[in-house]
């Protein structure tokens, strides 16, 4: 079976970490939605102000191409926070599973503090928080604490794949 991942979550929560170790297991390709981002993005982001949803709109459109040109599967990351954002990436692509990767904001807010060199900024981190609207039951997610190490976590997910 031909997996077609969405690894979400906050910033600095490890979705290239993970993304690329499962991308690695299942031998399928990777892509970090950071990579999708035009220029503007990155530069207000840099500036450490927020992306509006018009902001969002064309990186997750792009996100979504890359995903249809995966017909073997392929693990992806983006923040994909709110439901919309998940909705429009989902929107004609059933084979989509979304992993949540979930952890406190102390956790997650070391983590980020320990990357300097991320365009992401840490002072950031609460909006990322306030604008979180966890999956619902209906999307059927996996979540997955980021507490354990990667190792533990990439195993788990691909226990959570494998039960389908």
């Amino acid at each position: 079976m031909s997996h077609l991942v969405l690894v979400m979550g906050v910033s600095g929560a490890g979705k290239s970490t993970i993304g690329t170790l499962l991308a690695a297991r299942l031998g399928v390709p990777f892509a970090d939605a950071d990579d999708f981002h035009p220029a503007a993005n990155v530069a207000k982001m840099s500036a450490g102000q927020p992306l509006t949803d018009e902001d969002r709109w064309p990186w997750l459109e792009a996100i979504g191409a890359w995903m249809d040109r995966q017909a073997a599967g392929g693990i992806v990351t983006c923040s994909a926070l709110k439901r919309g954002y998940r909705d429009r990436l989902r929107a004609g692509r059933p084979r989509v599973r979304l992993l949540h990767l979930a952890g406190d904001a102390s956790l997650i807010g070391a983590r980020q503090a320990a990357r300097p060199d991320h365009f992401m900024p840490p002072s950031l981190m609460a909006s990322q928080f306030a604008t979180l609207e966890p999956p619902g039951p209906e999307e059927r997610a996996i979540i997955l604490s980021v507490a354990p190490r990667p190792e533990v976590i990439v195993a788990a997910a691909l226990a959570a794949l494998a039960r389908g």
